[in-house]
């Protein structure tokens, strides 16, 4: 198999000049109080959600929450249990009368990218043309394998190409019959992290171009914030926040949210006129009433650390290079456990032992500790 590098350095540079993207007919995408089980246990657990036309939708959350449960529905692989799923207003899961994949205008793009190993790039790309005359299917498909940067390789084979080249001949198929909705289970899972921004951005590329309505499921917190127009995020069958990527990271609606965007140091509090009392200050805590006990969540990010007597006293106990960033821990005297701040590397170099910190509100959020 080639190196995944021929695939990774320089991707976006070599598909300046592709062909751009024909543009799909987009369907809008409704789940109508959705419900779905396996036996006794609940999979999706009434899910309402609107897709409109064009737009990226992603599937976050931890396993089992229901995500591939939502895109096997929409796919028509599983009938719900309750509930409605319409395409374009039409009700593909009418009665008992389950409309088939391939009459949705769906199309599909697996994890593990379900590539024909005895096929050519170009048949695999070819398959889901059938229905068109073979001159005009090998036209497409090659169009298709351009505009993801892979003409070249029409007439290789899968195993001939790197995972990320991979991945893309599975887009390529994906998009070759100009689908109104596009589903994607986990794409970039099997790809290494040096390729996965790289071909991220590309295949992003190739939904802005198409304007194909697509939901995008994943387990990768920032993927999801990178790839899609709104985000929803599941848990227990339920989405529990769908809101655009700054507002879910900004303004977390709960302590789950905000722990799965982003790593948090925690402190219990206590609520007094409107603010949470700790030891690192006073912090707001809007909605939540006098006397009430709070979790305080503090980004990494928003701990900056001086020379001891510039802030809050602490003590750095260790620093951890990890390239882009530091990670700092800080014992207190008023907390059990250190604090951990990130910072940029080589802004502690010069500080150990006694420090000092100063804590940036805007980093900070404030939830009833009945929530967490």
């Amino acid at each position: 198999m080639a190196a995944d590098a021929t695939a990774g350095s320089g991707l976006l540079g070599r598909l300046v000049g592709r062909g751009r993207s024909p543009a799909s007919i987009a369907s809008r995408l409704t789940y109508d109080d959705v419900v779905h089980r396996y036996g006794t246990v609940t999979a999706v657990a009434g899910v309402t959600l609107d897709v409109a036309p064009g737009e990226t939708v992603c599937l976050v959350g931890p396993s089992g929450c229901g995500k591939t449960t939502m895109l096997r529905l929409a796919a028509g692989v599983e009938m719900p249990s309750a509930g409605r799923i319409l395409i374009d207003g039409q009700d593909v899961t009418q009665g008992k009368t389950l409309t088939p994949p391939e009459r949705r205008g769906v199309g599909l793009m697996f994890q593990d990218f379900a590539l024909f190993p005895h096929l050519s790039n170009l048949d695999n790309v070819m398959f889901g043309l059938k229905a068109m005359p073979k001159a005009d299917a090998a036209r497409e498909a090659r169009l298709a394998l351009e505009r993801v940067g892979l003409a070249a390789h029409a007439e290789s084979f899968p195993h001939m190409l790197s995972g990320g080249e991979q991945q893309r001949v599975a887009l390529a198929r994906a998009v070759a019959p100009r689908p109104g909705v596009l589903l994607m289970d986990e794409p970039f899972s099997g790809l290494d992290r040096r390729l996965r921004d790289e071909v991220r951005e590309q295949t992003r590329a190739v939904l802005r171009e198409s304007r194909v309505t697509c939901i995008v499921v994943t387990h990768d917190p920032e993927e999801a914030l990178r790839l899609g127009d709104r985000v929803a995020l599941m848990r227990a069958g339920r989405i529990v926040q769908l809101d655009t990527p700054e507002e879910l990271y900004r303004r977390p609606q709960s302590l789950f949210a905000a722990r799965y965007f982003c790593e948090l140091n925690e402190i219990g509090a206590r609520v007094h006129a409107g603010a949470a009392d700790t030891p690192l200050g006073r912090f707001a805590a809007p909605g939540l009433s006098d006397g009430a006990d709070a979790v305080v969540a503090i980004r990494p990010q928003g701990i900056h650390i001086g020379v001891a007597g510039s802030g809050i006293a602490g003590k750095l106990q260790r620093r951890q290079f990890l390239g882009e960033v530091e990670l700092i821990d800080i014992a207190l005297d008023a907390l059990d456990r250190p604090l951990q701040a990130r910072v940029r590397p080589g802004a502690s170099k010069a500080l150990s032992g006694e420090i000092g910190i100063v804590i940036d509100p805007a980093e900070v959020l404030v939830f009833a500790a009945s929530a967490a």
